[in-house]
């Protein structure tokens, strides 16, 4: 029976589109046509009692042989239902989850919406405005979750209740920036794939160009970074990863430093 192999589960503005478009040029790999296909997610036009699943599907050649196949939608890890549903369609599925500083990633989010005229707010009104959240259908907003999106611990457990440590791999999008081929060959490694990234060009794809929107201000970051304080260290157990830099209110993401001169790639 045909399966989608892996999925690029999360988390929004946490590198997904640059990891999509990195595992495009593996041989071994085969994404889906478009990135983000809201399969999982989708209330409207699937049938959960008794679903179909052709319309994720249709992005894949089903002809090729000796490739994996992945998705990436970054709210899965988001969406209330997504990943029961992901572990209900294939339970064998691997799922890479890519975390970014909560205050760097609901800075990005506020950026893209404001850009895309969906919000107007200025970023602290946004961020602070949670009853547009909580107040939606289920608690969860696909555009106003700026806050919401950055506490992980919760997701990161509901990935667990539904698959295996050994299926999941956490990263850092900090390392994706700074080191793209070693955490592209540990990609490699756990979806056993041959080795093809021995050189890997470092690439800033996004979806939307928010550069000339400016970088998070310093005292709003601080005064933010403090309500994430114990959701980072939580998630630190959690995942195994070391994000002890994250609970420093000096830190500042190494983009900030590597995007200087760097060519951006922009996929709407």
């Amino acid at each position: 029976m045909r399966k989608v192999s892996f999925f690029i589960a999360g988390v929004q503005k946490g590198g997904t589109t640059a990891l999509d478009g990195y595992l495009r040029r593996h041989t071994q790999i085969q994404m889906a046509r478009i990135k983000e296909v809201h399969h999982f997610d989708d209330e409207t036009h699937v049938d959960w009692a008794d679903p179909r699943h052709d319309r994720l599907h249709n992005q894949f050649d089903w002809d090729a042989d000796d490739v994996v196949r992945g998705e990436a939608t970054p709210i899965y890890t988001y969406w209330p239902q997504s990943i029961s549903r992901l572990q209900q369609y294939n339970p064998n599925a691997k799922l890479l989850v890519t975390l970014r500083h909560p205050v760097y990633r609901a800075y990005s989010h506020w950026k893209m919406e404001t850009k895309r005229k969906q919000d107007h707010l200025a970023f602290e009104d946004a961020f602070a405005a949670r009853h547009r959240v909580a107040n939606a259908p289920g608690g969860v907003h696909r555009v106003f979750s700026y806050a919401d999106r950055g506490f992980y611990k919760i997701q990161v457990e509901r990935v667990l209740a539904h698959f295996p440590r050994s299926q999941v791999m956490f990263m850092k999008v900090d390392d994706l920036w700074t080191d793209p081929q070693r955490v592209l060959a540990g990609i490699e490694t756990f979806l056993t794939v041959r080795p093809e990234f021995d050189s890997v060009e470092r690439t800033y794809t996004v979806p939307v160009e928010t550069r000339s929107m400016g970088a998070v201000p310093r005292p709003v970051f601080e005064r933010l970074a403090s309500l994430y304080h114990d959701d980072i260290a939580a998630t630190a157990n959690l995942t195994g990863l070391n994000l002890s830099d994250w609970l420093d209110n000096e830190f500042v993401e190494p983009m900030d430093a590597a995007s200087v001169g760097l060519q951006v790639s922009v996929i709407e």
